[in-house]
């Protein structure tokens, strides 16, 4: 491993001014689960690293019945999992955030991390954005905030500037009469990485006949998590039916973009996109009506 320069900053601002001062060449350190073996493995070589690990005010979970649920970006994913409110009004992210690598693994890595490696298949990332999260970015200019899908640009890369840092992430409210649910597909059951994900959040009518709200994210199947919008809008107005959920699953494979590759082809990650996508929609239908 090269030589690098090494910080811990107390606060957010402290950290923000180090990577403003410092300039090109680092690497902001958050768990640790995907920056460490990059640099042992596969000659990743920063500068020098800005480590999170200090920043308190970049920990912690609270949520609303009004606002909703706000999640600091150093998080970690077996918080997220233990959270009883997470548990109970979001369970689709304890859903993703439990795919994530091996318990030990799960124990380090945190929800910004995920978000920022910005992996096409990051596993806690469909079911935010299926659920419209937002993230706060904060750099020398102050505060903003951002949709989740507009943060990742593509593998590897973000809507961040270098001496910018995702703070926190935050969910609407749960809807009346919604469901989420999130799946991959691997060849192991353990310990991989999603061939194709879908994540799906759903709302129906007051009735439980039609769709009134659909928000569908593809994973592993494009440069980015994909929302799927031709998939959403054969949804949105249709009946809650099965050749509905067909239709929307045709035209979710139709929206990804898939690559072939030695895990899988173009065209079997299609199939799979479609498999998933109806099969997460009629799970979240079922839900719905059975008030769960």
């Amino acid at each position: 491993m090269h030589r690098f320069d090494y910080y811990t900053p107390a606060t957010v601002a402290e950290a923000v001014d180090l990577l403003r001062s410092k300039g090109a060449g680092g690497k902001i350190l958050a768990g640790g689960t995907d920056l460490m073996p990059a640099m042992k493995e596969r000659g990743r070589h920063p500068k020098y690293i800005v480590s999170l690990k200090n920043i308190t005010e970049l920990r912690g979970i609270s949520f609303d019945p009004q606002s909703g649920l706000k999640v600091k970006a150093g998080t970690k994913m077996s918080a997220l999992q233990r959270d009883p409110n997470v548990m109970r009004h979001y369970p689709v992210i304890v859903q993703g955030a439990k795919l994530i690598g091996s318990l030990q693994t799960q124990n380090l890595a945190t929800i910004g991390g995920n978000i920022c490696n910005a992996a096409p298949s990051a596993d806690a990332v469909p079911a935010l954005i299926a659920l419209d999260a937002t993230g706060t970015v904060h750099g020398p200019s102050g505060s903003r905030t951002v949709p989740l899908s507009q943060i990742i640009t593509g593998p590897g890369q973000t809507s961040l500037a270098a001496d910018e840092i995702l703070t926190e992430v935050q969910v609407a409210a749960p809807l009346p009469r919604s469901a989420a649910n999130y799946v991959r597909h691997v060849p192991r059951k353990e310990l991989d990485i999603a061939i194709a994900g879908v994540g799906v959040h759903v709302q129906l009518d007051e009735a439980l006949q039609r769709f009134t709200h659909a928000r569908i994210c593809l994973c592993a199947v494009a440069p980015v998590p994909l929302r799927a919008t031709g998939a959403e809008a054969a949804l949105v107005g249709q009946p809650a039916t099965a050749e509905t959920i067909e239709k929307a699953a045709q035209a979710a494979a139709a929206d990804a973009r898939p690559i072939s590759d030695q895990r899988g082809s173009a065209d079997f990650r299609r199939l799979l996109v479609h498999t998933l996508t109806a099969r997460m929609l009629t799970a979240s239908v079922d839900a719905i009506r059975a008030g769960r």
